[in-house]
């Protein structure tokens, strides 16, 4: 199974409007705190956004490959690290079986990953004495199947979160990047406090 952590967060939804006040005036007022909501939506809607940068989500997440190019690819502003087979071996053996198969071919999926897991770890220990460790590591991963798991940090501005969640929380998008998204959008509607409810009614999320 795919999981996602908060590990942190920076940010709400006047830090926003602070920032959109720069070019006139930070000063708050009573009259300034009670429009915040407003002007966020006017922000959101018109395309006016920079401010949303000023904000960071800080996510600890485990994913199958797939995901993790879903991830990388077309993303925007956001800052992704992870685990890496070229540097260590992958001990653990993190597998993803899709929710929504047949159990017998679930059964089919996990036996094809434990046989995969084991050659790994095999050809791994075999190159070493040929290759050198580092070469190993990096040559041995080909034998991990595509449904194998890495665990990553991944960090978005509010900005980037939004384009992420436009992007990857739709319908069309790839099931399982789909629900990590929602998992994530969910995460960061309970956050205690509630700091950016705001600025997700602004962007209708």
């Amino acid at each position: 199974m795919n999981t996602v952590e908060l590990i942190g967060h920076y940010g709400s939804d006047l830090i926003h409007a602070q920032s959109a006040w720069t070019s006139t005036s930070r000063d708050l007022t009573d009259e300034k705190l009670n429009r915040v909501g407003k002007l966020l939506k006017m922000l959101a809607s018109e395309g006016h956004h920079t401010p949303f940068e000023k904000s960071s989500l800080h996510f600890l997440v485990t994913v199958d490959q797939a995901t993790h190019i879903h991830l990388l690819k077309h993303r925007i502003g956001v800052s992704i690290n992870g685990e890496s087979a070229r540097y260590k071996e992958l001990k653990e053996d993190k597998t993803y079986i899709p929710q929504d198969w047949p159990v017998s071919l679930g059964m089919k999926l996990l036996q094809h990953t434990k046989l995969s897991n084991n050659l790994y770890h095999e050809v791994l220990e075999e190159l070493t004495p040929i290759l050198g460790r580092k070469r190993a590591k990096e040559s041995a991963r080909f034998f991990k199947t595509f449904n194998s798991q890495i665990t990553m940090d991944v960090m978005f501005n509010w900005r980037s979160f939004y384009h992420f969640q436009k992007l990857r929380n739709s319908e069309h998008a790839q099931v399982e990047v789909r629900e990590l998204a929602q998992q994530m959008l969910d995460i960061v509607k309970n956050i205690e406090g509630n700091p950016f409810k705001q600025t997700i009614e602004a962007f209708e999320l």
